[in-house]
């Protein structure tokens, strides 16, 4: 069973940067897509960052210019630069991952991790 776990959430001041990670059980080169959504408390769950096979990246635009996403697949891991940190970042992220597309909706991806919590500041 594949299984996805992030890490590296914290709290952090406004202004400041942190990286998620996101460790795959298995091979991400595997994976056509990986992702990271984000839901913040009496908001929908986001899809704030996308890449796939080719290593093309998409960004939500609350999140363009500021966040980064990358993939290891030596180290078979996901990750998010995050800076210049925002309170409006604050969060639960959640990575995931498919084989065949990039999905809008996050309940399309068959594998997603539990989730890691982001707070910032001020």
């Amino acid at each position: 069973q594949v299984q996805l776990a992030e890490s590296g959430g914290g709290s952090v001041q406004a202004g400041g940067s942190l990286r998620l990670s996101c460790a795959s059980s298995t091979y991400t080169y595997t994976y056509y897509c990986m992702a990271w959504f984000r839901q913040a408390p009496g908001k929908e769950r986001e899809r704030i960052a996308t890449i796939d096979r080719n290593s093309n990246t998409m960004y939500a635009d609350s999140v363009k210019g500021r966040f980064t996403i990358s993939q290891d697949n030596a180290k078979n891991t996901l990750f998010l630069q995050m800076d210049s940190l925002e309170p409006e970042d604050t969060a639960m992220y959640y990575c995931t991952a498919a084989e065949h597309n990039c999905y809008n909706n996050y309940r399309t991806y068959p594998y997603r991790g539990q989730g890691t919590q982001v707070t910032v500041t001020l």
